[in-house]
């Protein structure tokens, strides 16, 4: 029987992952496959979660906590995909925060449903800038210790470290931190692409497709992981979900969101290291859908899906992780958003809020080689 493939494509939060699974399933539907999506987060209303439903594949979201601690979920999401979507490729995009993936997902995979599935090695995105930074090569605003201590195991256990976003860099800084990740994750392969312009997507959809039959995790000791350390990283780290109901008069939904991401960019100035900020508006009427998303502190907003037409009501949603207290960054979010109602002279009704700190990972398995 042909085995289903079924791949992760980590990372740390901001490095792109969400767009990159989308590219990398437009290429698998291109050839012929059909694809499922399933996403990952410590809560609810995931704006990945409605950037993927709006580009038609079939989606499963698993909300509450990560793959690893949330396992059994993760068979369900993927059995419900079988069920309904018959897919021949799984993409999953496991949260920006988590680590030890292989030891407690991948290996566990392998054991439980490895005769149907073909897992591929696993991919670990890195945003250009910030492993710049963790690298020290260069200079500016980086998370603490031990939340870099995540993003340092992350990086280690990956089979294919990928570094999006390579149009950020001209071609020697590029190869400098190229050459500086593989002296430091010599056991990994490090590749460059751009999500945006598409410059080695193939290759990297290429290397991930002939893989499948020979994972290489299998050659893999499971990695060593200070639990105590990683769970004091993500307690860093405040996690804001909100949605709400916007409606009023006729507004530019582009205008309306990118303004509210820039003012909490200003609300927080260089005082708060932001991890992601990401926001989405659906209109009621239509499947069209506004994206606009920062990923560093003294970054700028950018928007990747534009609203064709302006709307009257919608559905607004937005994510953000920073190195910050929960409730200092929910009050900001509520002020920029009242101030943008201002603005537009929109009312809004909130659907659903979480402000909180992640808990102590908890693994359902974990798989020692």
């Amino acid at each position: 029987m042909l085995k289903l493939k079924y791949i992760m494509i980590g990372g740390f939060l901001g490095a792109g992952k969400t767009t990159c699974m989308l590219k990398a399933a437009e290429y698998f539907s291109d050839q012929g496959l059909r694809v499922g999506l399933i996403s990952n987060d410590q809560s609810q209303g995931l704006v990945d979660t409605n950037l993927l439903s709006s580009s038609g594949f079939a989606t499963e979201e698993i909300s509450g906590g990560c793959f690893c601690c949330r396992f059994p979920s993760l068979l369900e999401a993927t059995e419900r995909l079988d069920r309904d979507a018959q897919p021949d490729v799984y993409l999953a995009e496991p949260v920006g925060s988590c680590t030890d993936l292989v030891a407690t997902v991948v290996y566990p995979l392998e054991q439980m449903v490895g005769h149907r599935y073909s897992i591929a090695p696993l991919s670990v995105l890195v945003d250009p800038i910030r492993a710049q930074r963790f690298l020290g090569i260069l200079t500016g605003k980086t998370f603490s210790p031990k939340v870099n201590y995540i993003y340092d195991k992350q990086l280690e256990e990956a089979d294919l470290i990928v570094i999006n976003k390579k149009e950020l860099l001209d071609a020697q800084s590029l190869d400098r931190l190229t050459r500086a990740l593989q002296d430091r994750y010599p056991k990994s392969r490090v590749l460059s692409l751009s999500a945006r312009t598409g410059e080695g997507l193939k290759d990297w959809f290429t290397i991930l497709s002939s893989s499948l039959a020979s994972p290489q995790q299998q050659d893999r000791t499971t990695m060593d992981v200070d639990y105590e350390t990683y769970a004091q990283g993500e307690a860093l780290l405040g996690w804001v979900n909100y949605s709400w109901r916007i409606s009023g008069g006729e507004f530019d939904g582009n205008d309306f969101l990118t303004g509210l991401l820039e003012g909490l960019h200003e609300r927080f100035a260089d005082r708060i290291s932001i991890a992601h900020l990401k926001g989405t508006l659906v209109p009621d009427q239509g499947n069209d859908i506004a994206v606009a998303n920062l990923v560093r502190e003294d970054g700028i907003v950018e928007q990747s899906h534009h609203l064709l037409e302006s709307l009257q009501s919608g559905e607004l949603t937005l994510n953000l992780r920073a190195e910050a207290d929960p409730q200092l960054l929910s009050q900001a979010v509520e002020a920029s958003l009242q101030k943008g109602c201002e603005e537009f002279r929109l009312a809004a009704q909130e659907l659903h809020s979480a402000a909180f700190r992640p808990l102590p990972p908890t693994p359902t398995h974990r798989v020692l080689r």
